[in-house]
């Protein structure tokens, strides 16, 4: 079986999907970032309380293996439930998506045998974030991951959950994609570029050097995050592959500066257990 296909998971029979050994970096910050915010969730849990939600968009199946290897590990939904269970703080719903209904079934399967109070959800992102946006507790906690395969993420996904008035944001942004595939993406009247930032064409000037378009590219990106309402520091979180190659940015955006303190607290934390 090629290291692209799914295969079954030697522990329970269900699919696993391939990622590179750079996932177990992503999901331990995932878990130090819950772990960090538990003082505040905690606020929220309990009788009465309008409760804390973990949303993640693209779950696959819930468990995943070493591309290249018979090693099999948590996927980022099992990751985020068990984090928070463990830390004595566990979410109180957990809202699961993906576009492939045998992986999210797999991954729903997984979260309930762990004693997740899991919502799963099937169909696009956009449709699901804009539904979620509406369904939600007002007055809950919400946390949300947004894992998409290299920039294929609309920025109405964001927008959506941005309604939501206490919401962090944890956001895959491929590094990668955007170097290797960026004059080609210029080049195309209607690119992954234009779904991710919308209006970008009239804010970033091409005729420059594409070392200097790109980080302007970004920047707007993240001008349009804060006007969401995404105030405070953005922060990157470069994570880099076996030969240190950029692969992309693990990216905290908050509603609140808290949020982003706990996020610097894990990256720092993380590098100094060289995770990295």
């Amino acid at each position: 079986m090629a290291d692209s296909e799914a295969r079954p998971d030697p522990t329970d029979g269900l699919p696993a999907m391939p990622v590179g050994e750079w996932a177990r970096d992503k999901h331990a910050l995932l878990k130090l970032y819950i772990e960090i915010s538990r003082g505040v969730r905690k606020k929220f849990i309990g009788a009465g309380k309008a409760g804390a939600t973990f949303i993640d968009l693209y779950c696959a199946s819930g468990r995943a293996y070493i591309r290249g290897t018979d090693t099999f590990i948590d996927g980022s939904p099992l990751v985020g439930w068990t984090a928070s269970r463990d830390c004595k703080v566990p979410f109180t719903q957990v809202h699961i998506n993906d576009s492939d209904r045998e992986l999210l079934d797999a991954a729903g399967t997984r979260l309930t045998r762990l004693g997740a109070p899991v919502v799963k959800h099937g169909g696009e992102a956009l449709a699901v974030a804009e539904t979620l946006s509406k369904e939600l507790n007002p007055y809950a906690l919400h946390f949300a991951l947004i894992d998409p395969f290299n920039l294929m993420l609309p920025f109405g996904v964001i927008r959506h959950l941005a309604s939501l008035k206490r919401i962090d944001l944890l956001v895959h942004v491929s590094a990668m994609d955007l170097q290797r595939n960026w004059a080609r993406y210029t080049q195309q009247t209607r690119s992954p570029l234009d779904e991710f930032a919308p209006s970008w064409r009239n804010a970033v000037d091409l005729a420059q050097p594409e070392d200097s378009a790109r980080p302007h590219f970004v920047q707007y990106w993240i001008g349009l995050l804060k006007s969401l309402g995404f105030g405070g520091e953005v922060r990157f979180e470069l994570i880099t592959g076996s030969k240190n190659q950029p692969l992309y940015w693990l990216v905290l955006v908050a509603k609140h500066e808290i949020a982003t303190k706990f996020w610097k607290t894990a990256t720092q934390y993380g590098k100094t257990q060289q995770m990295f």
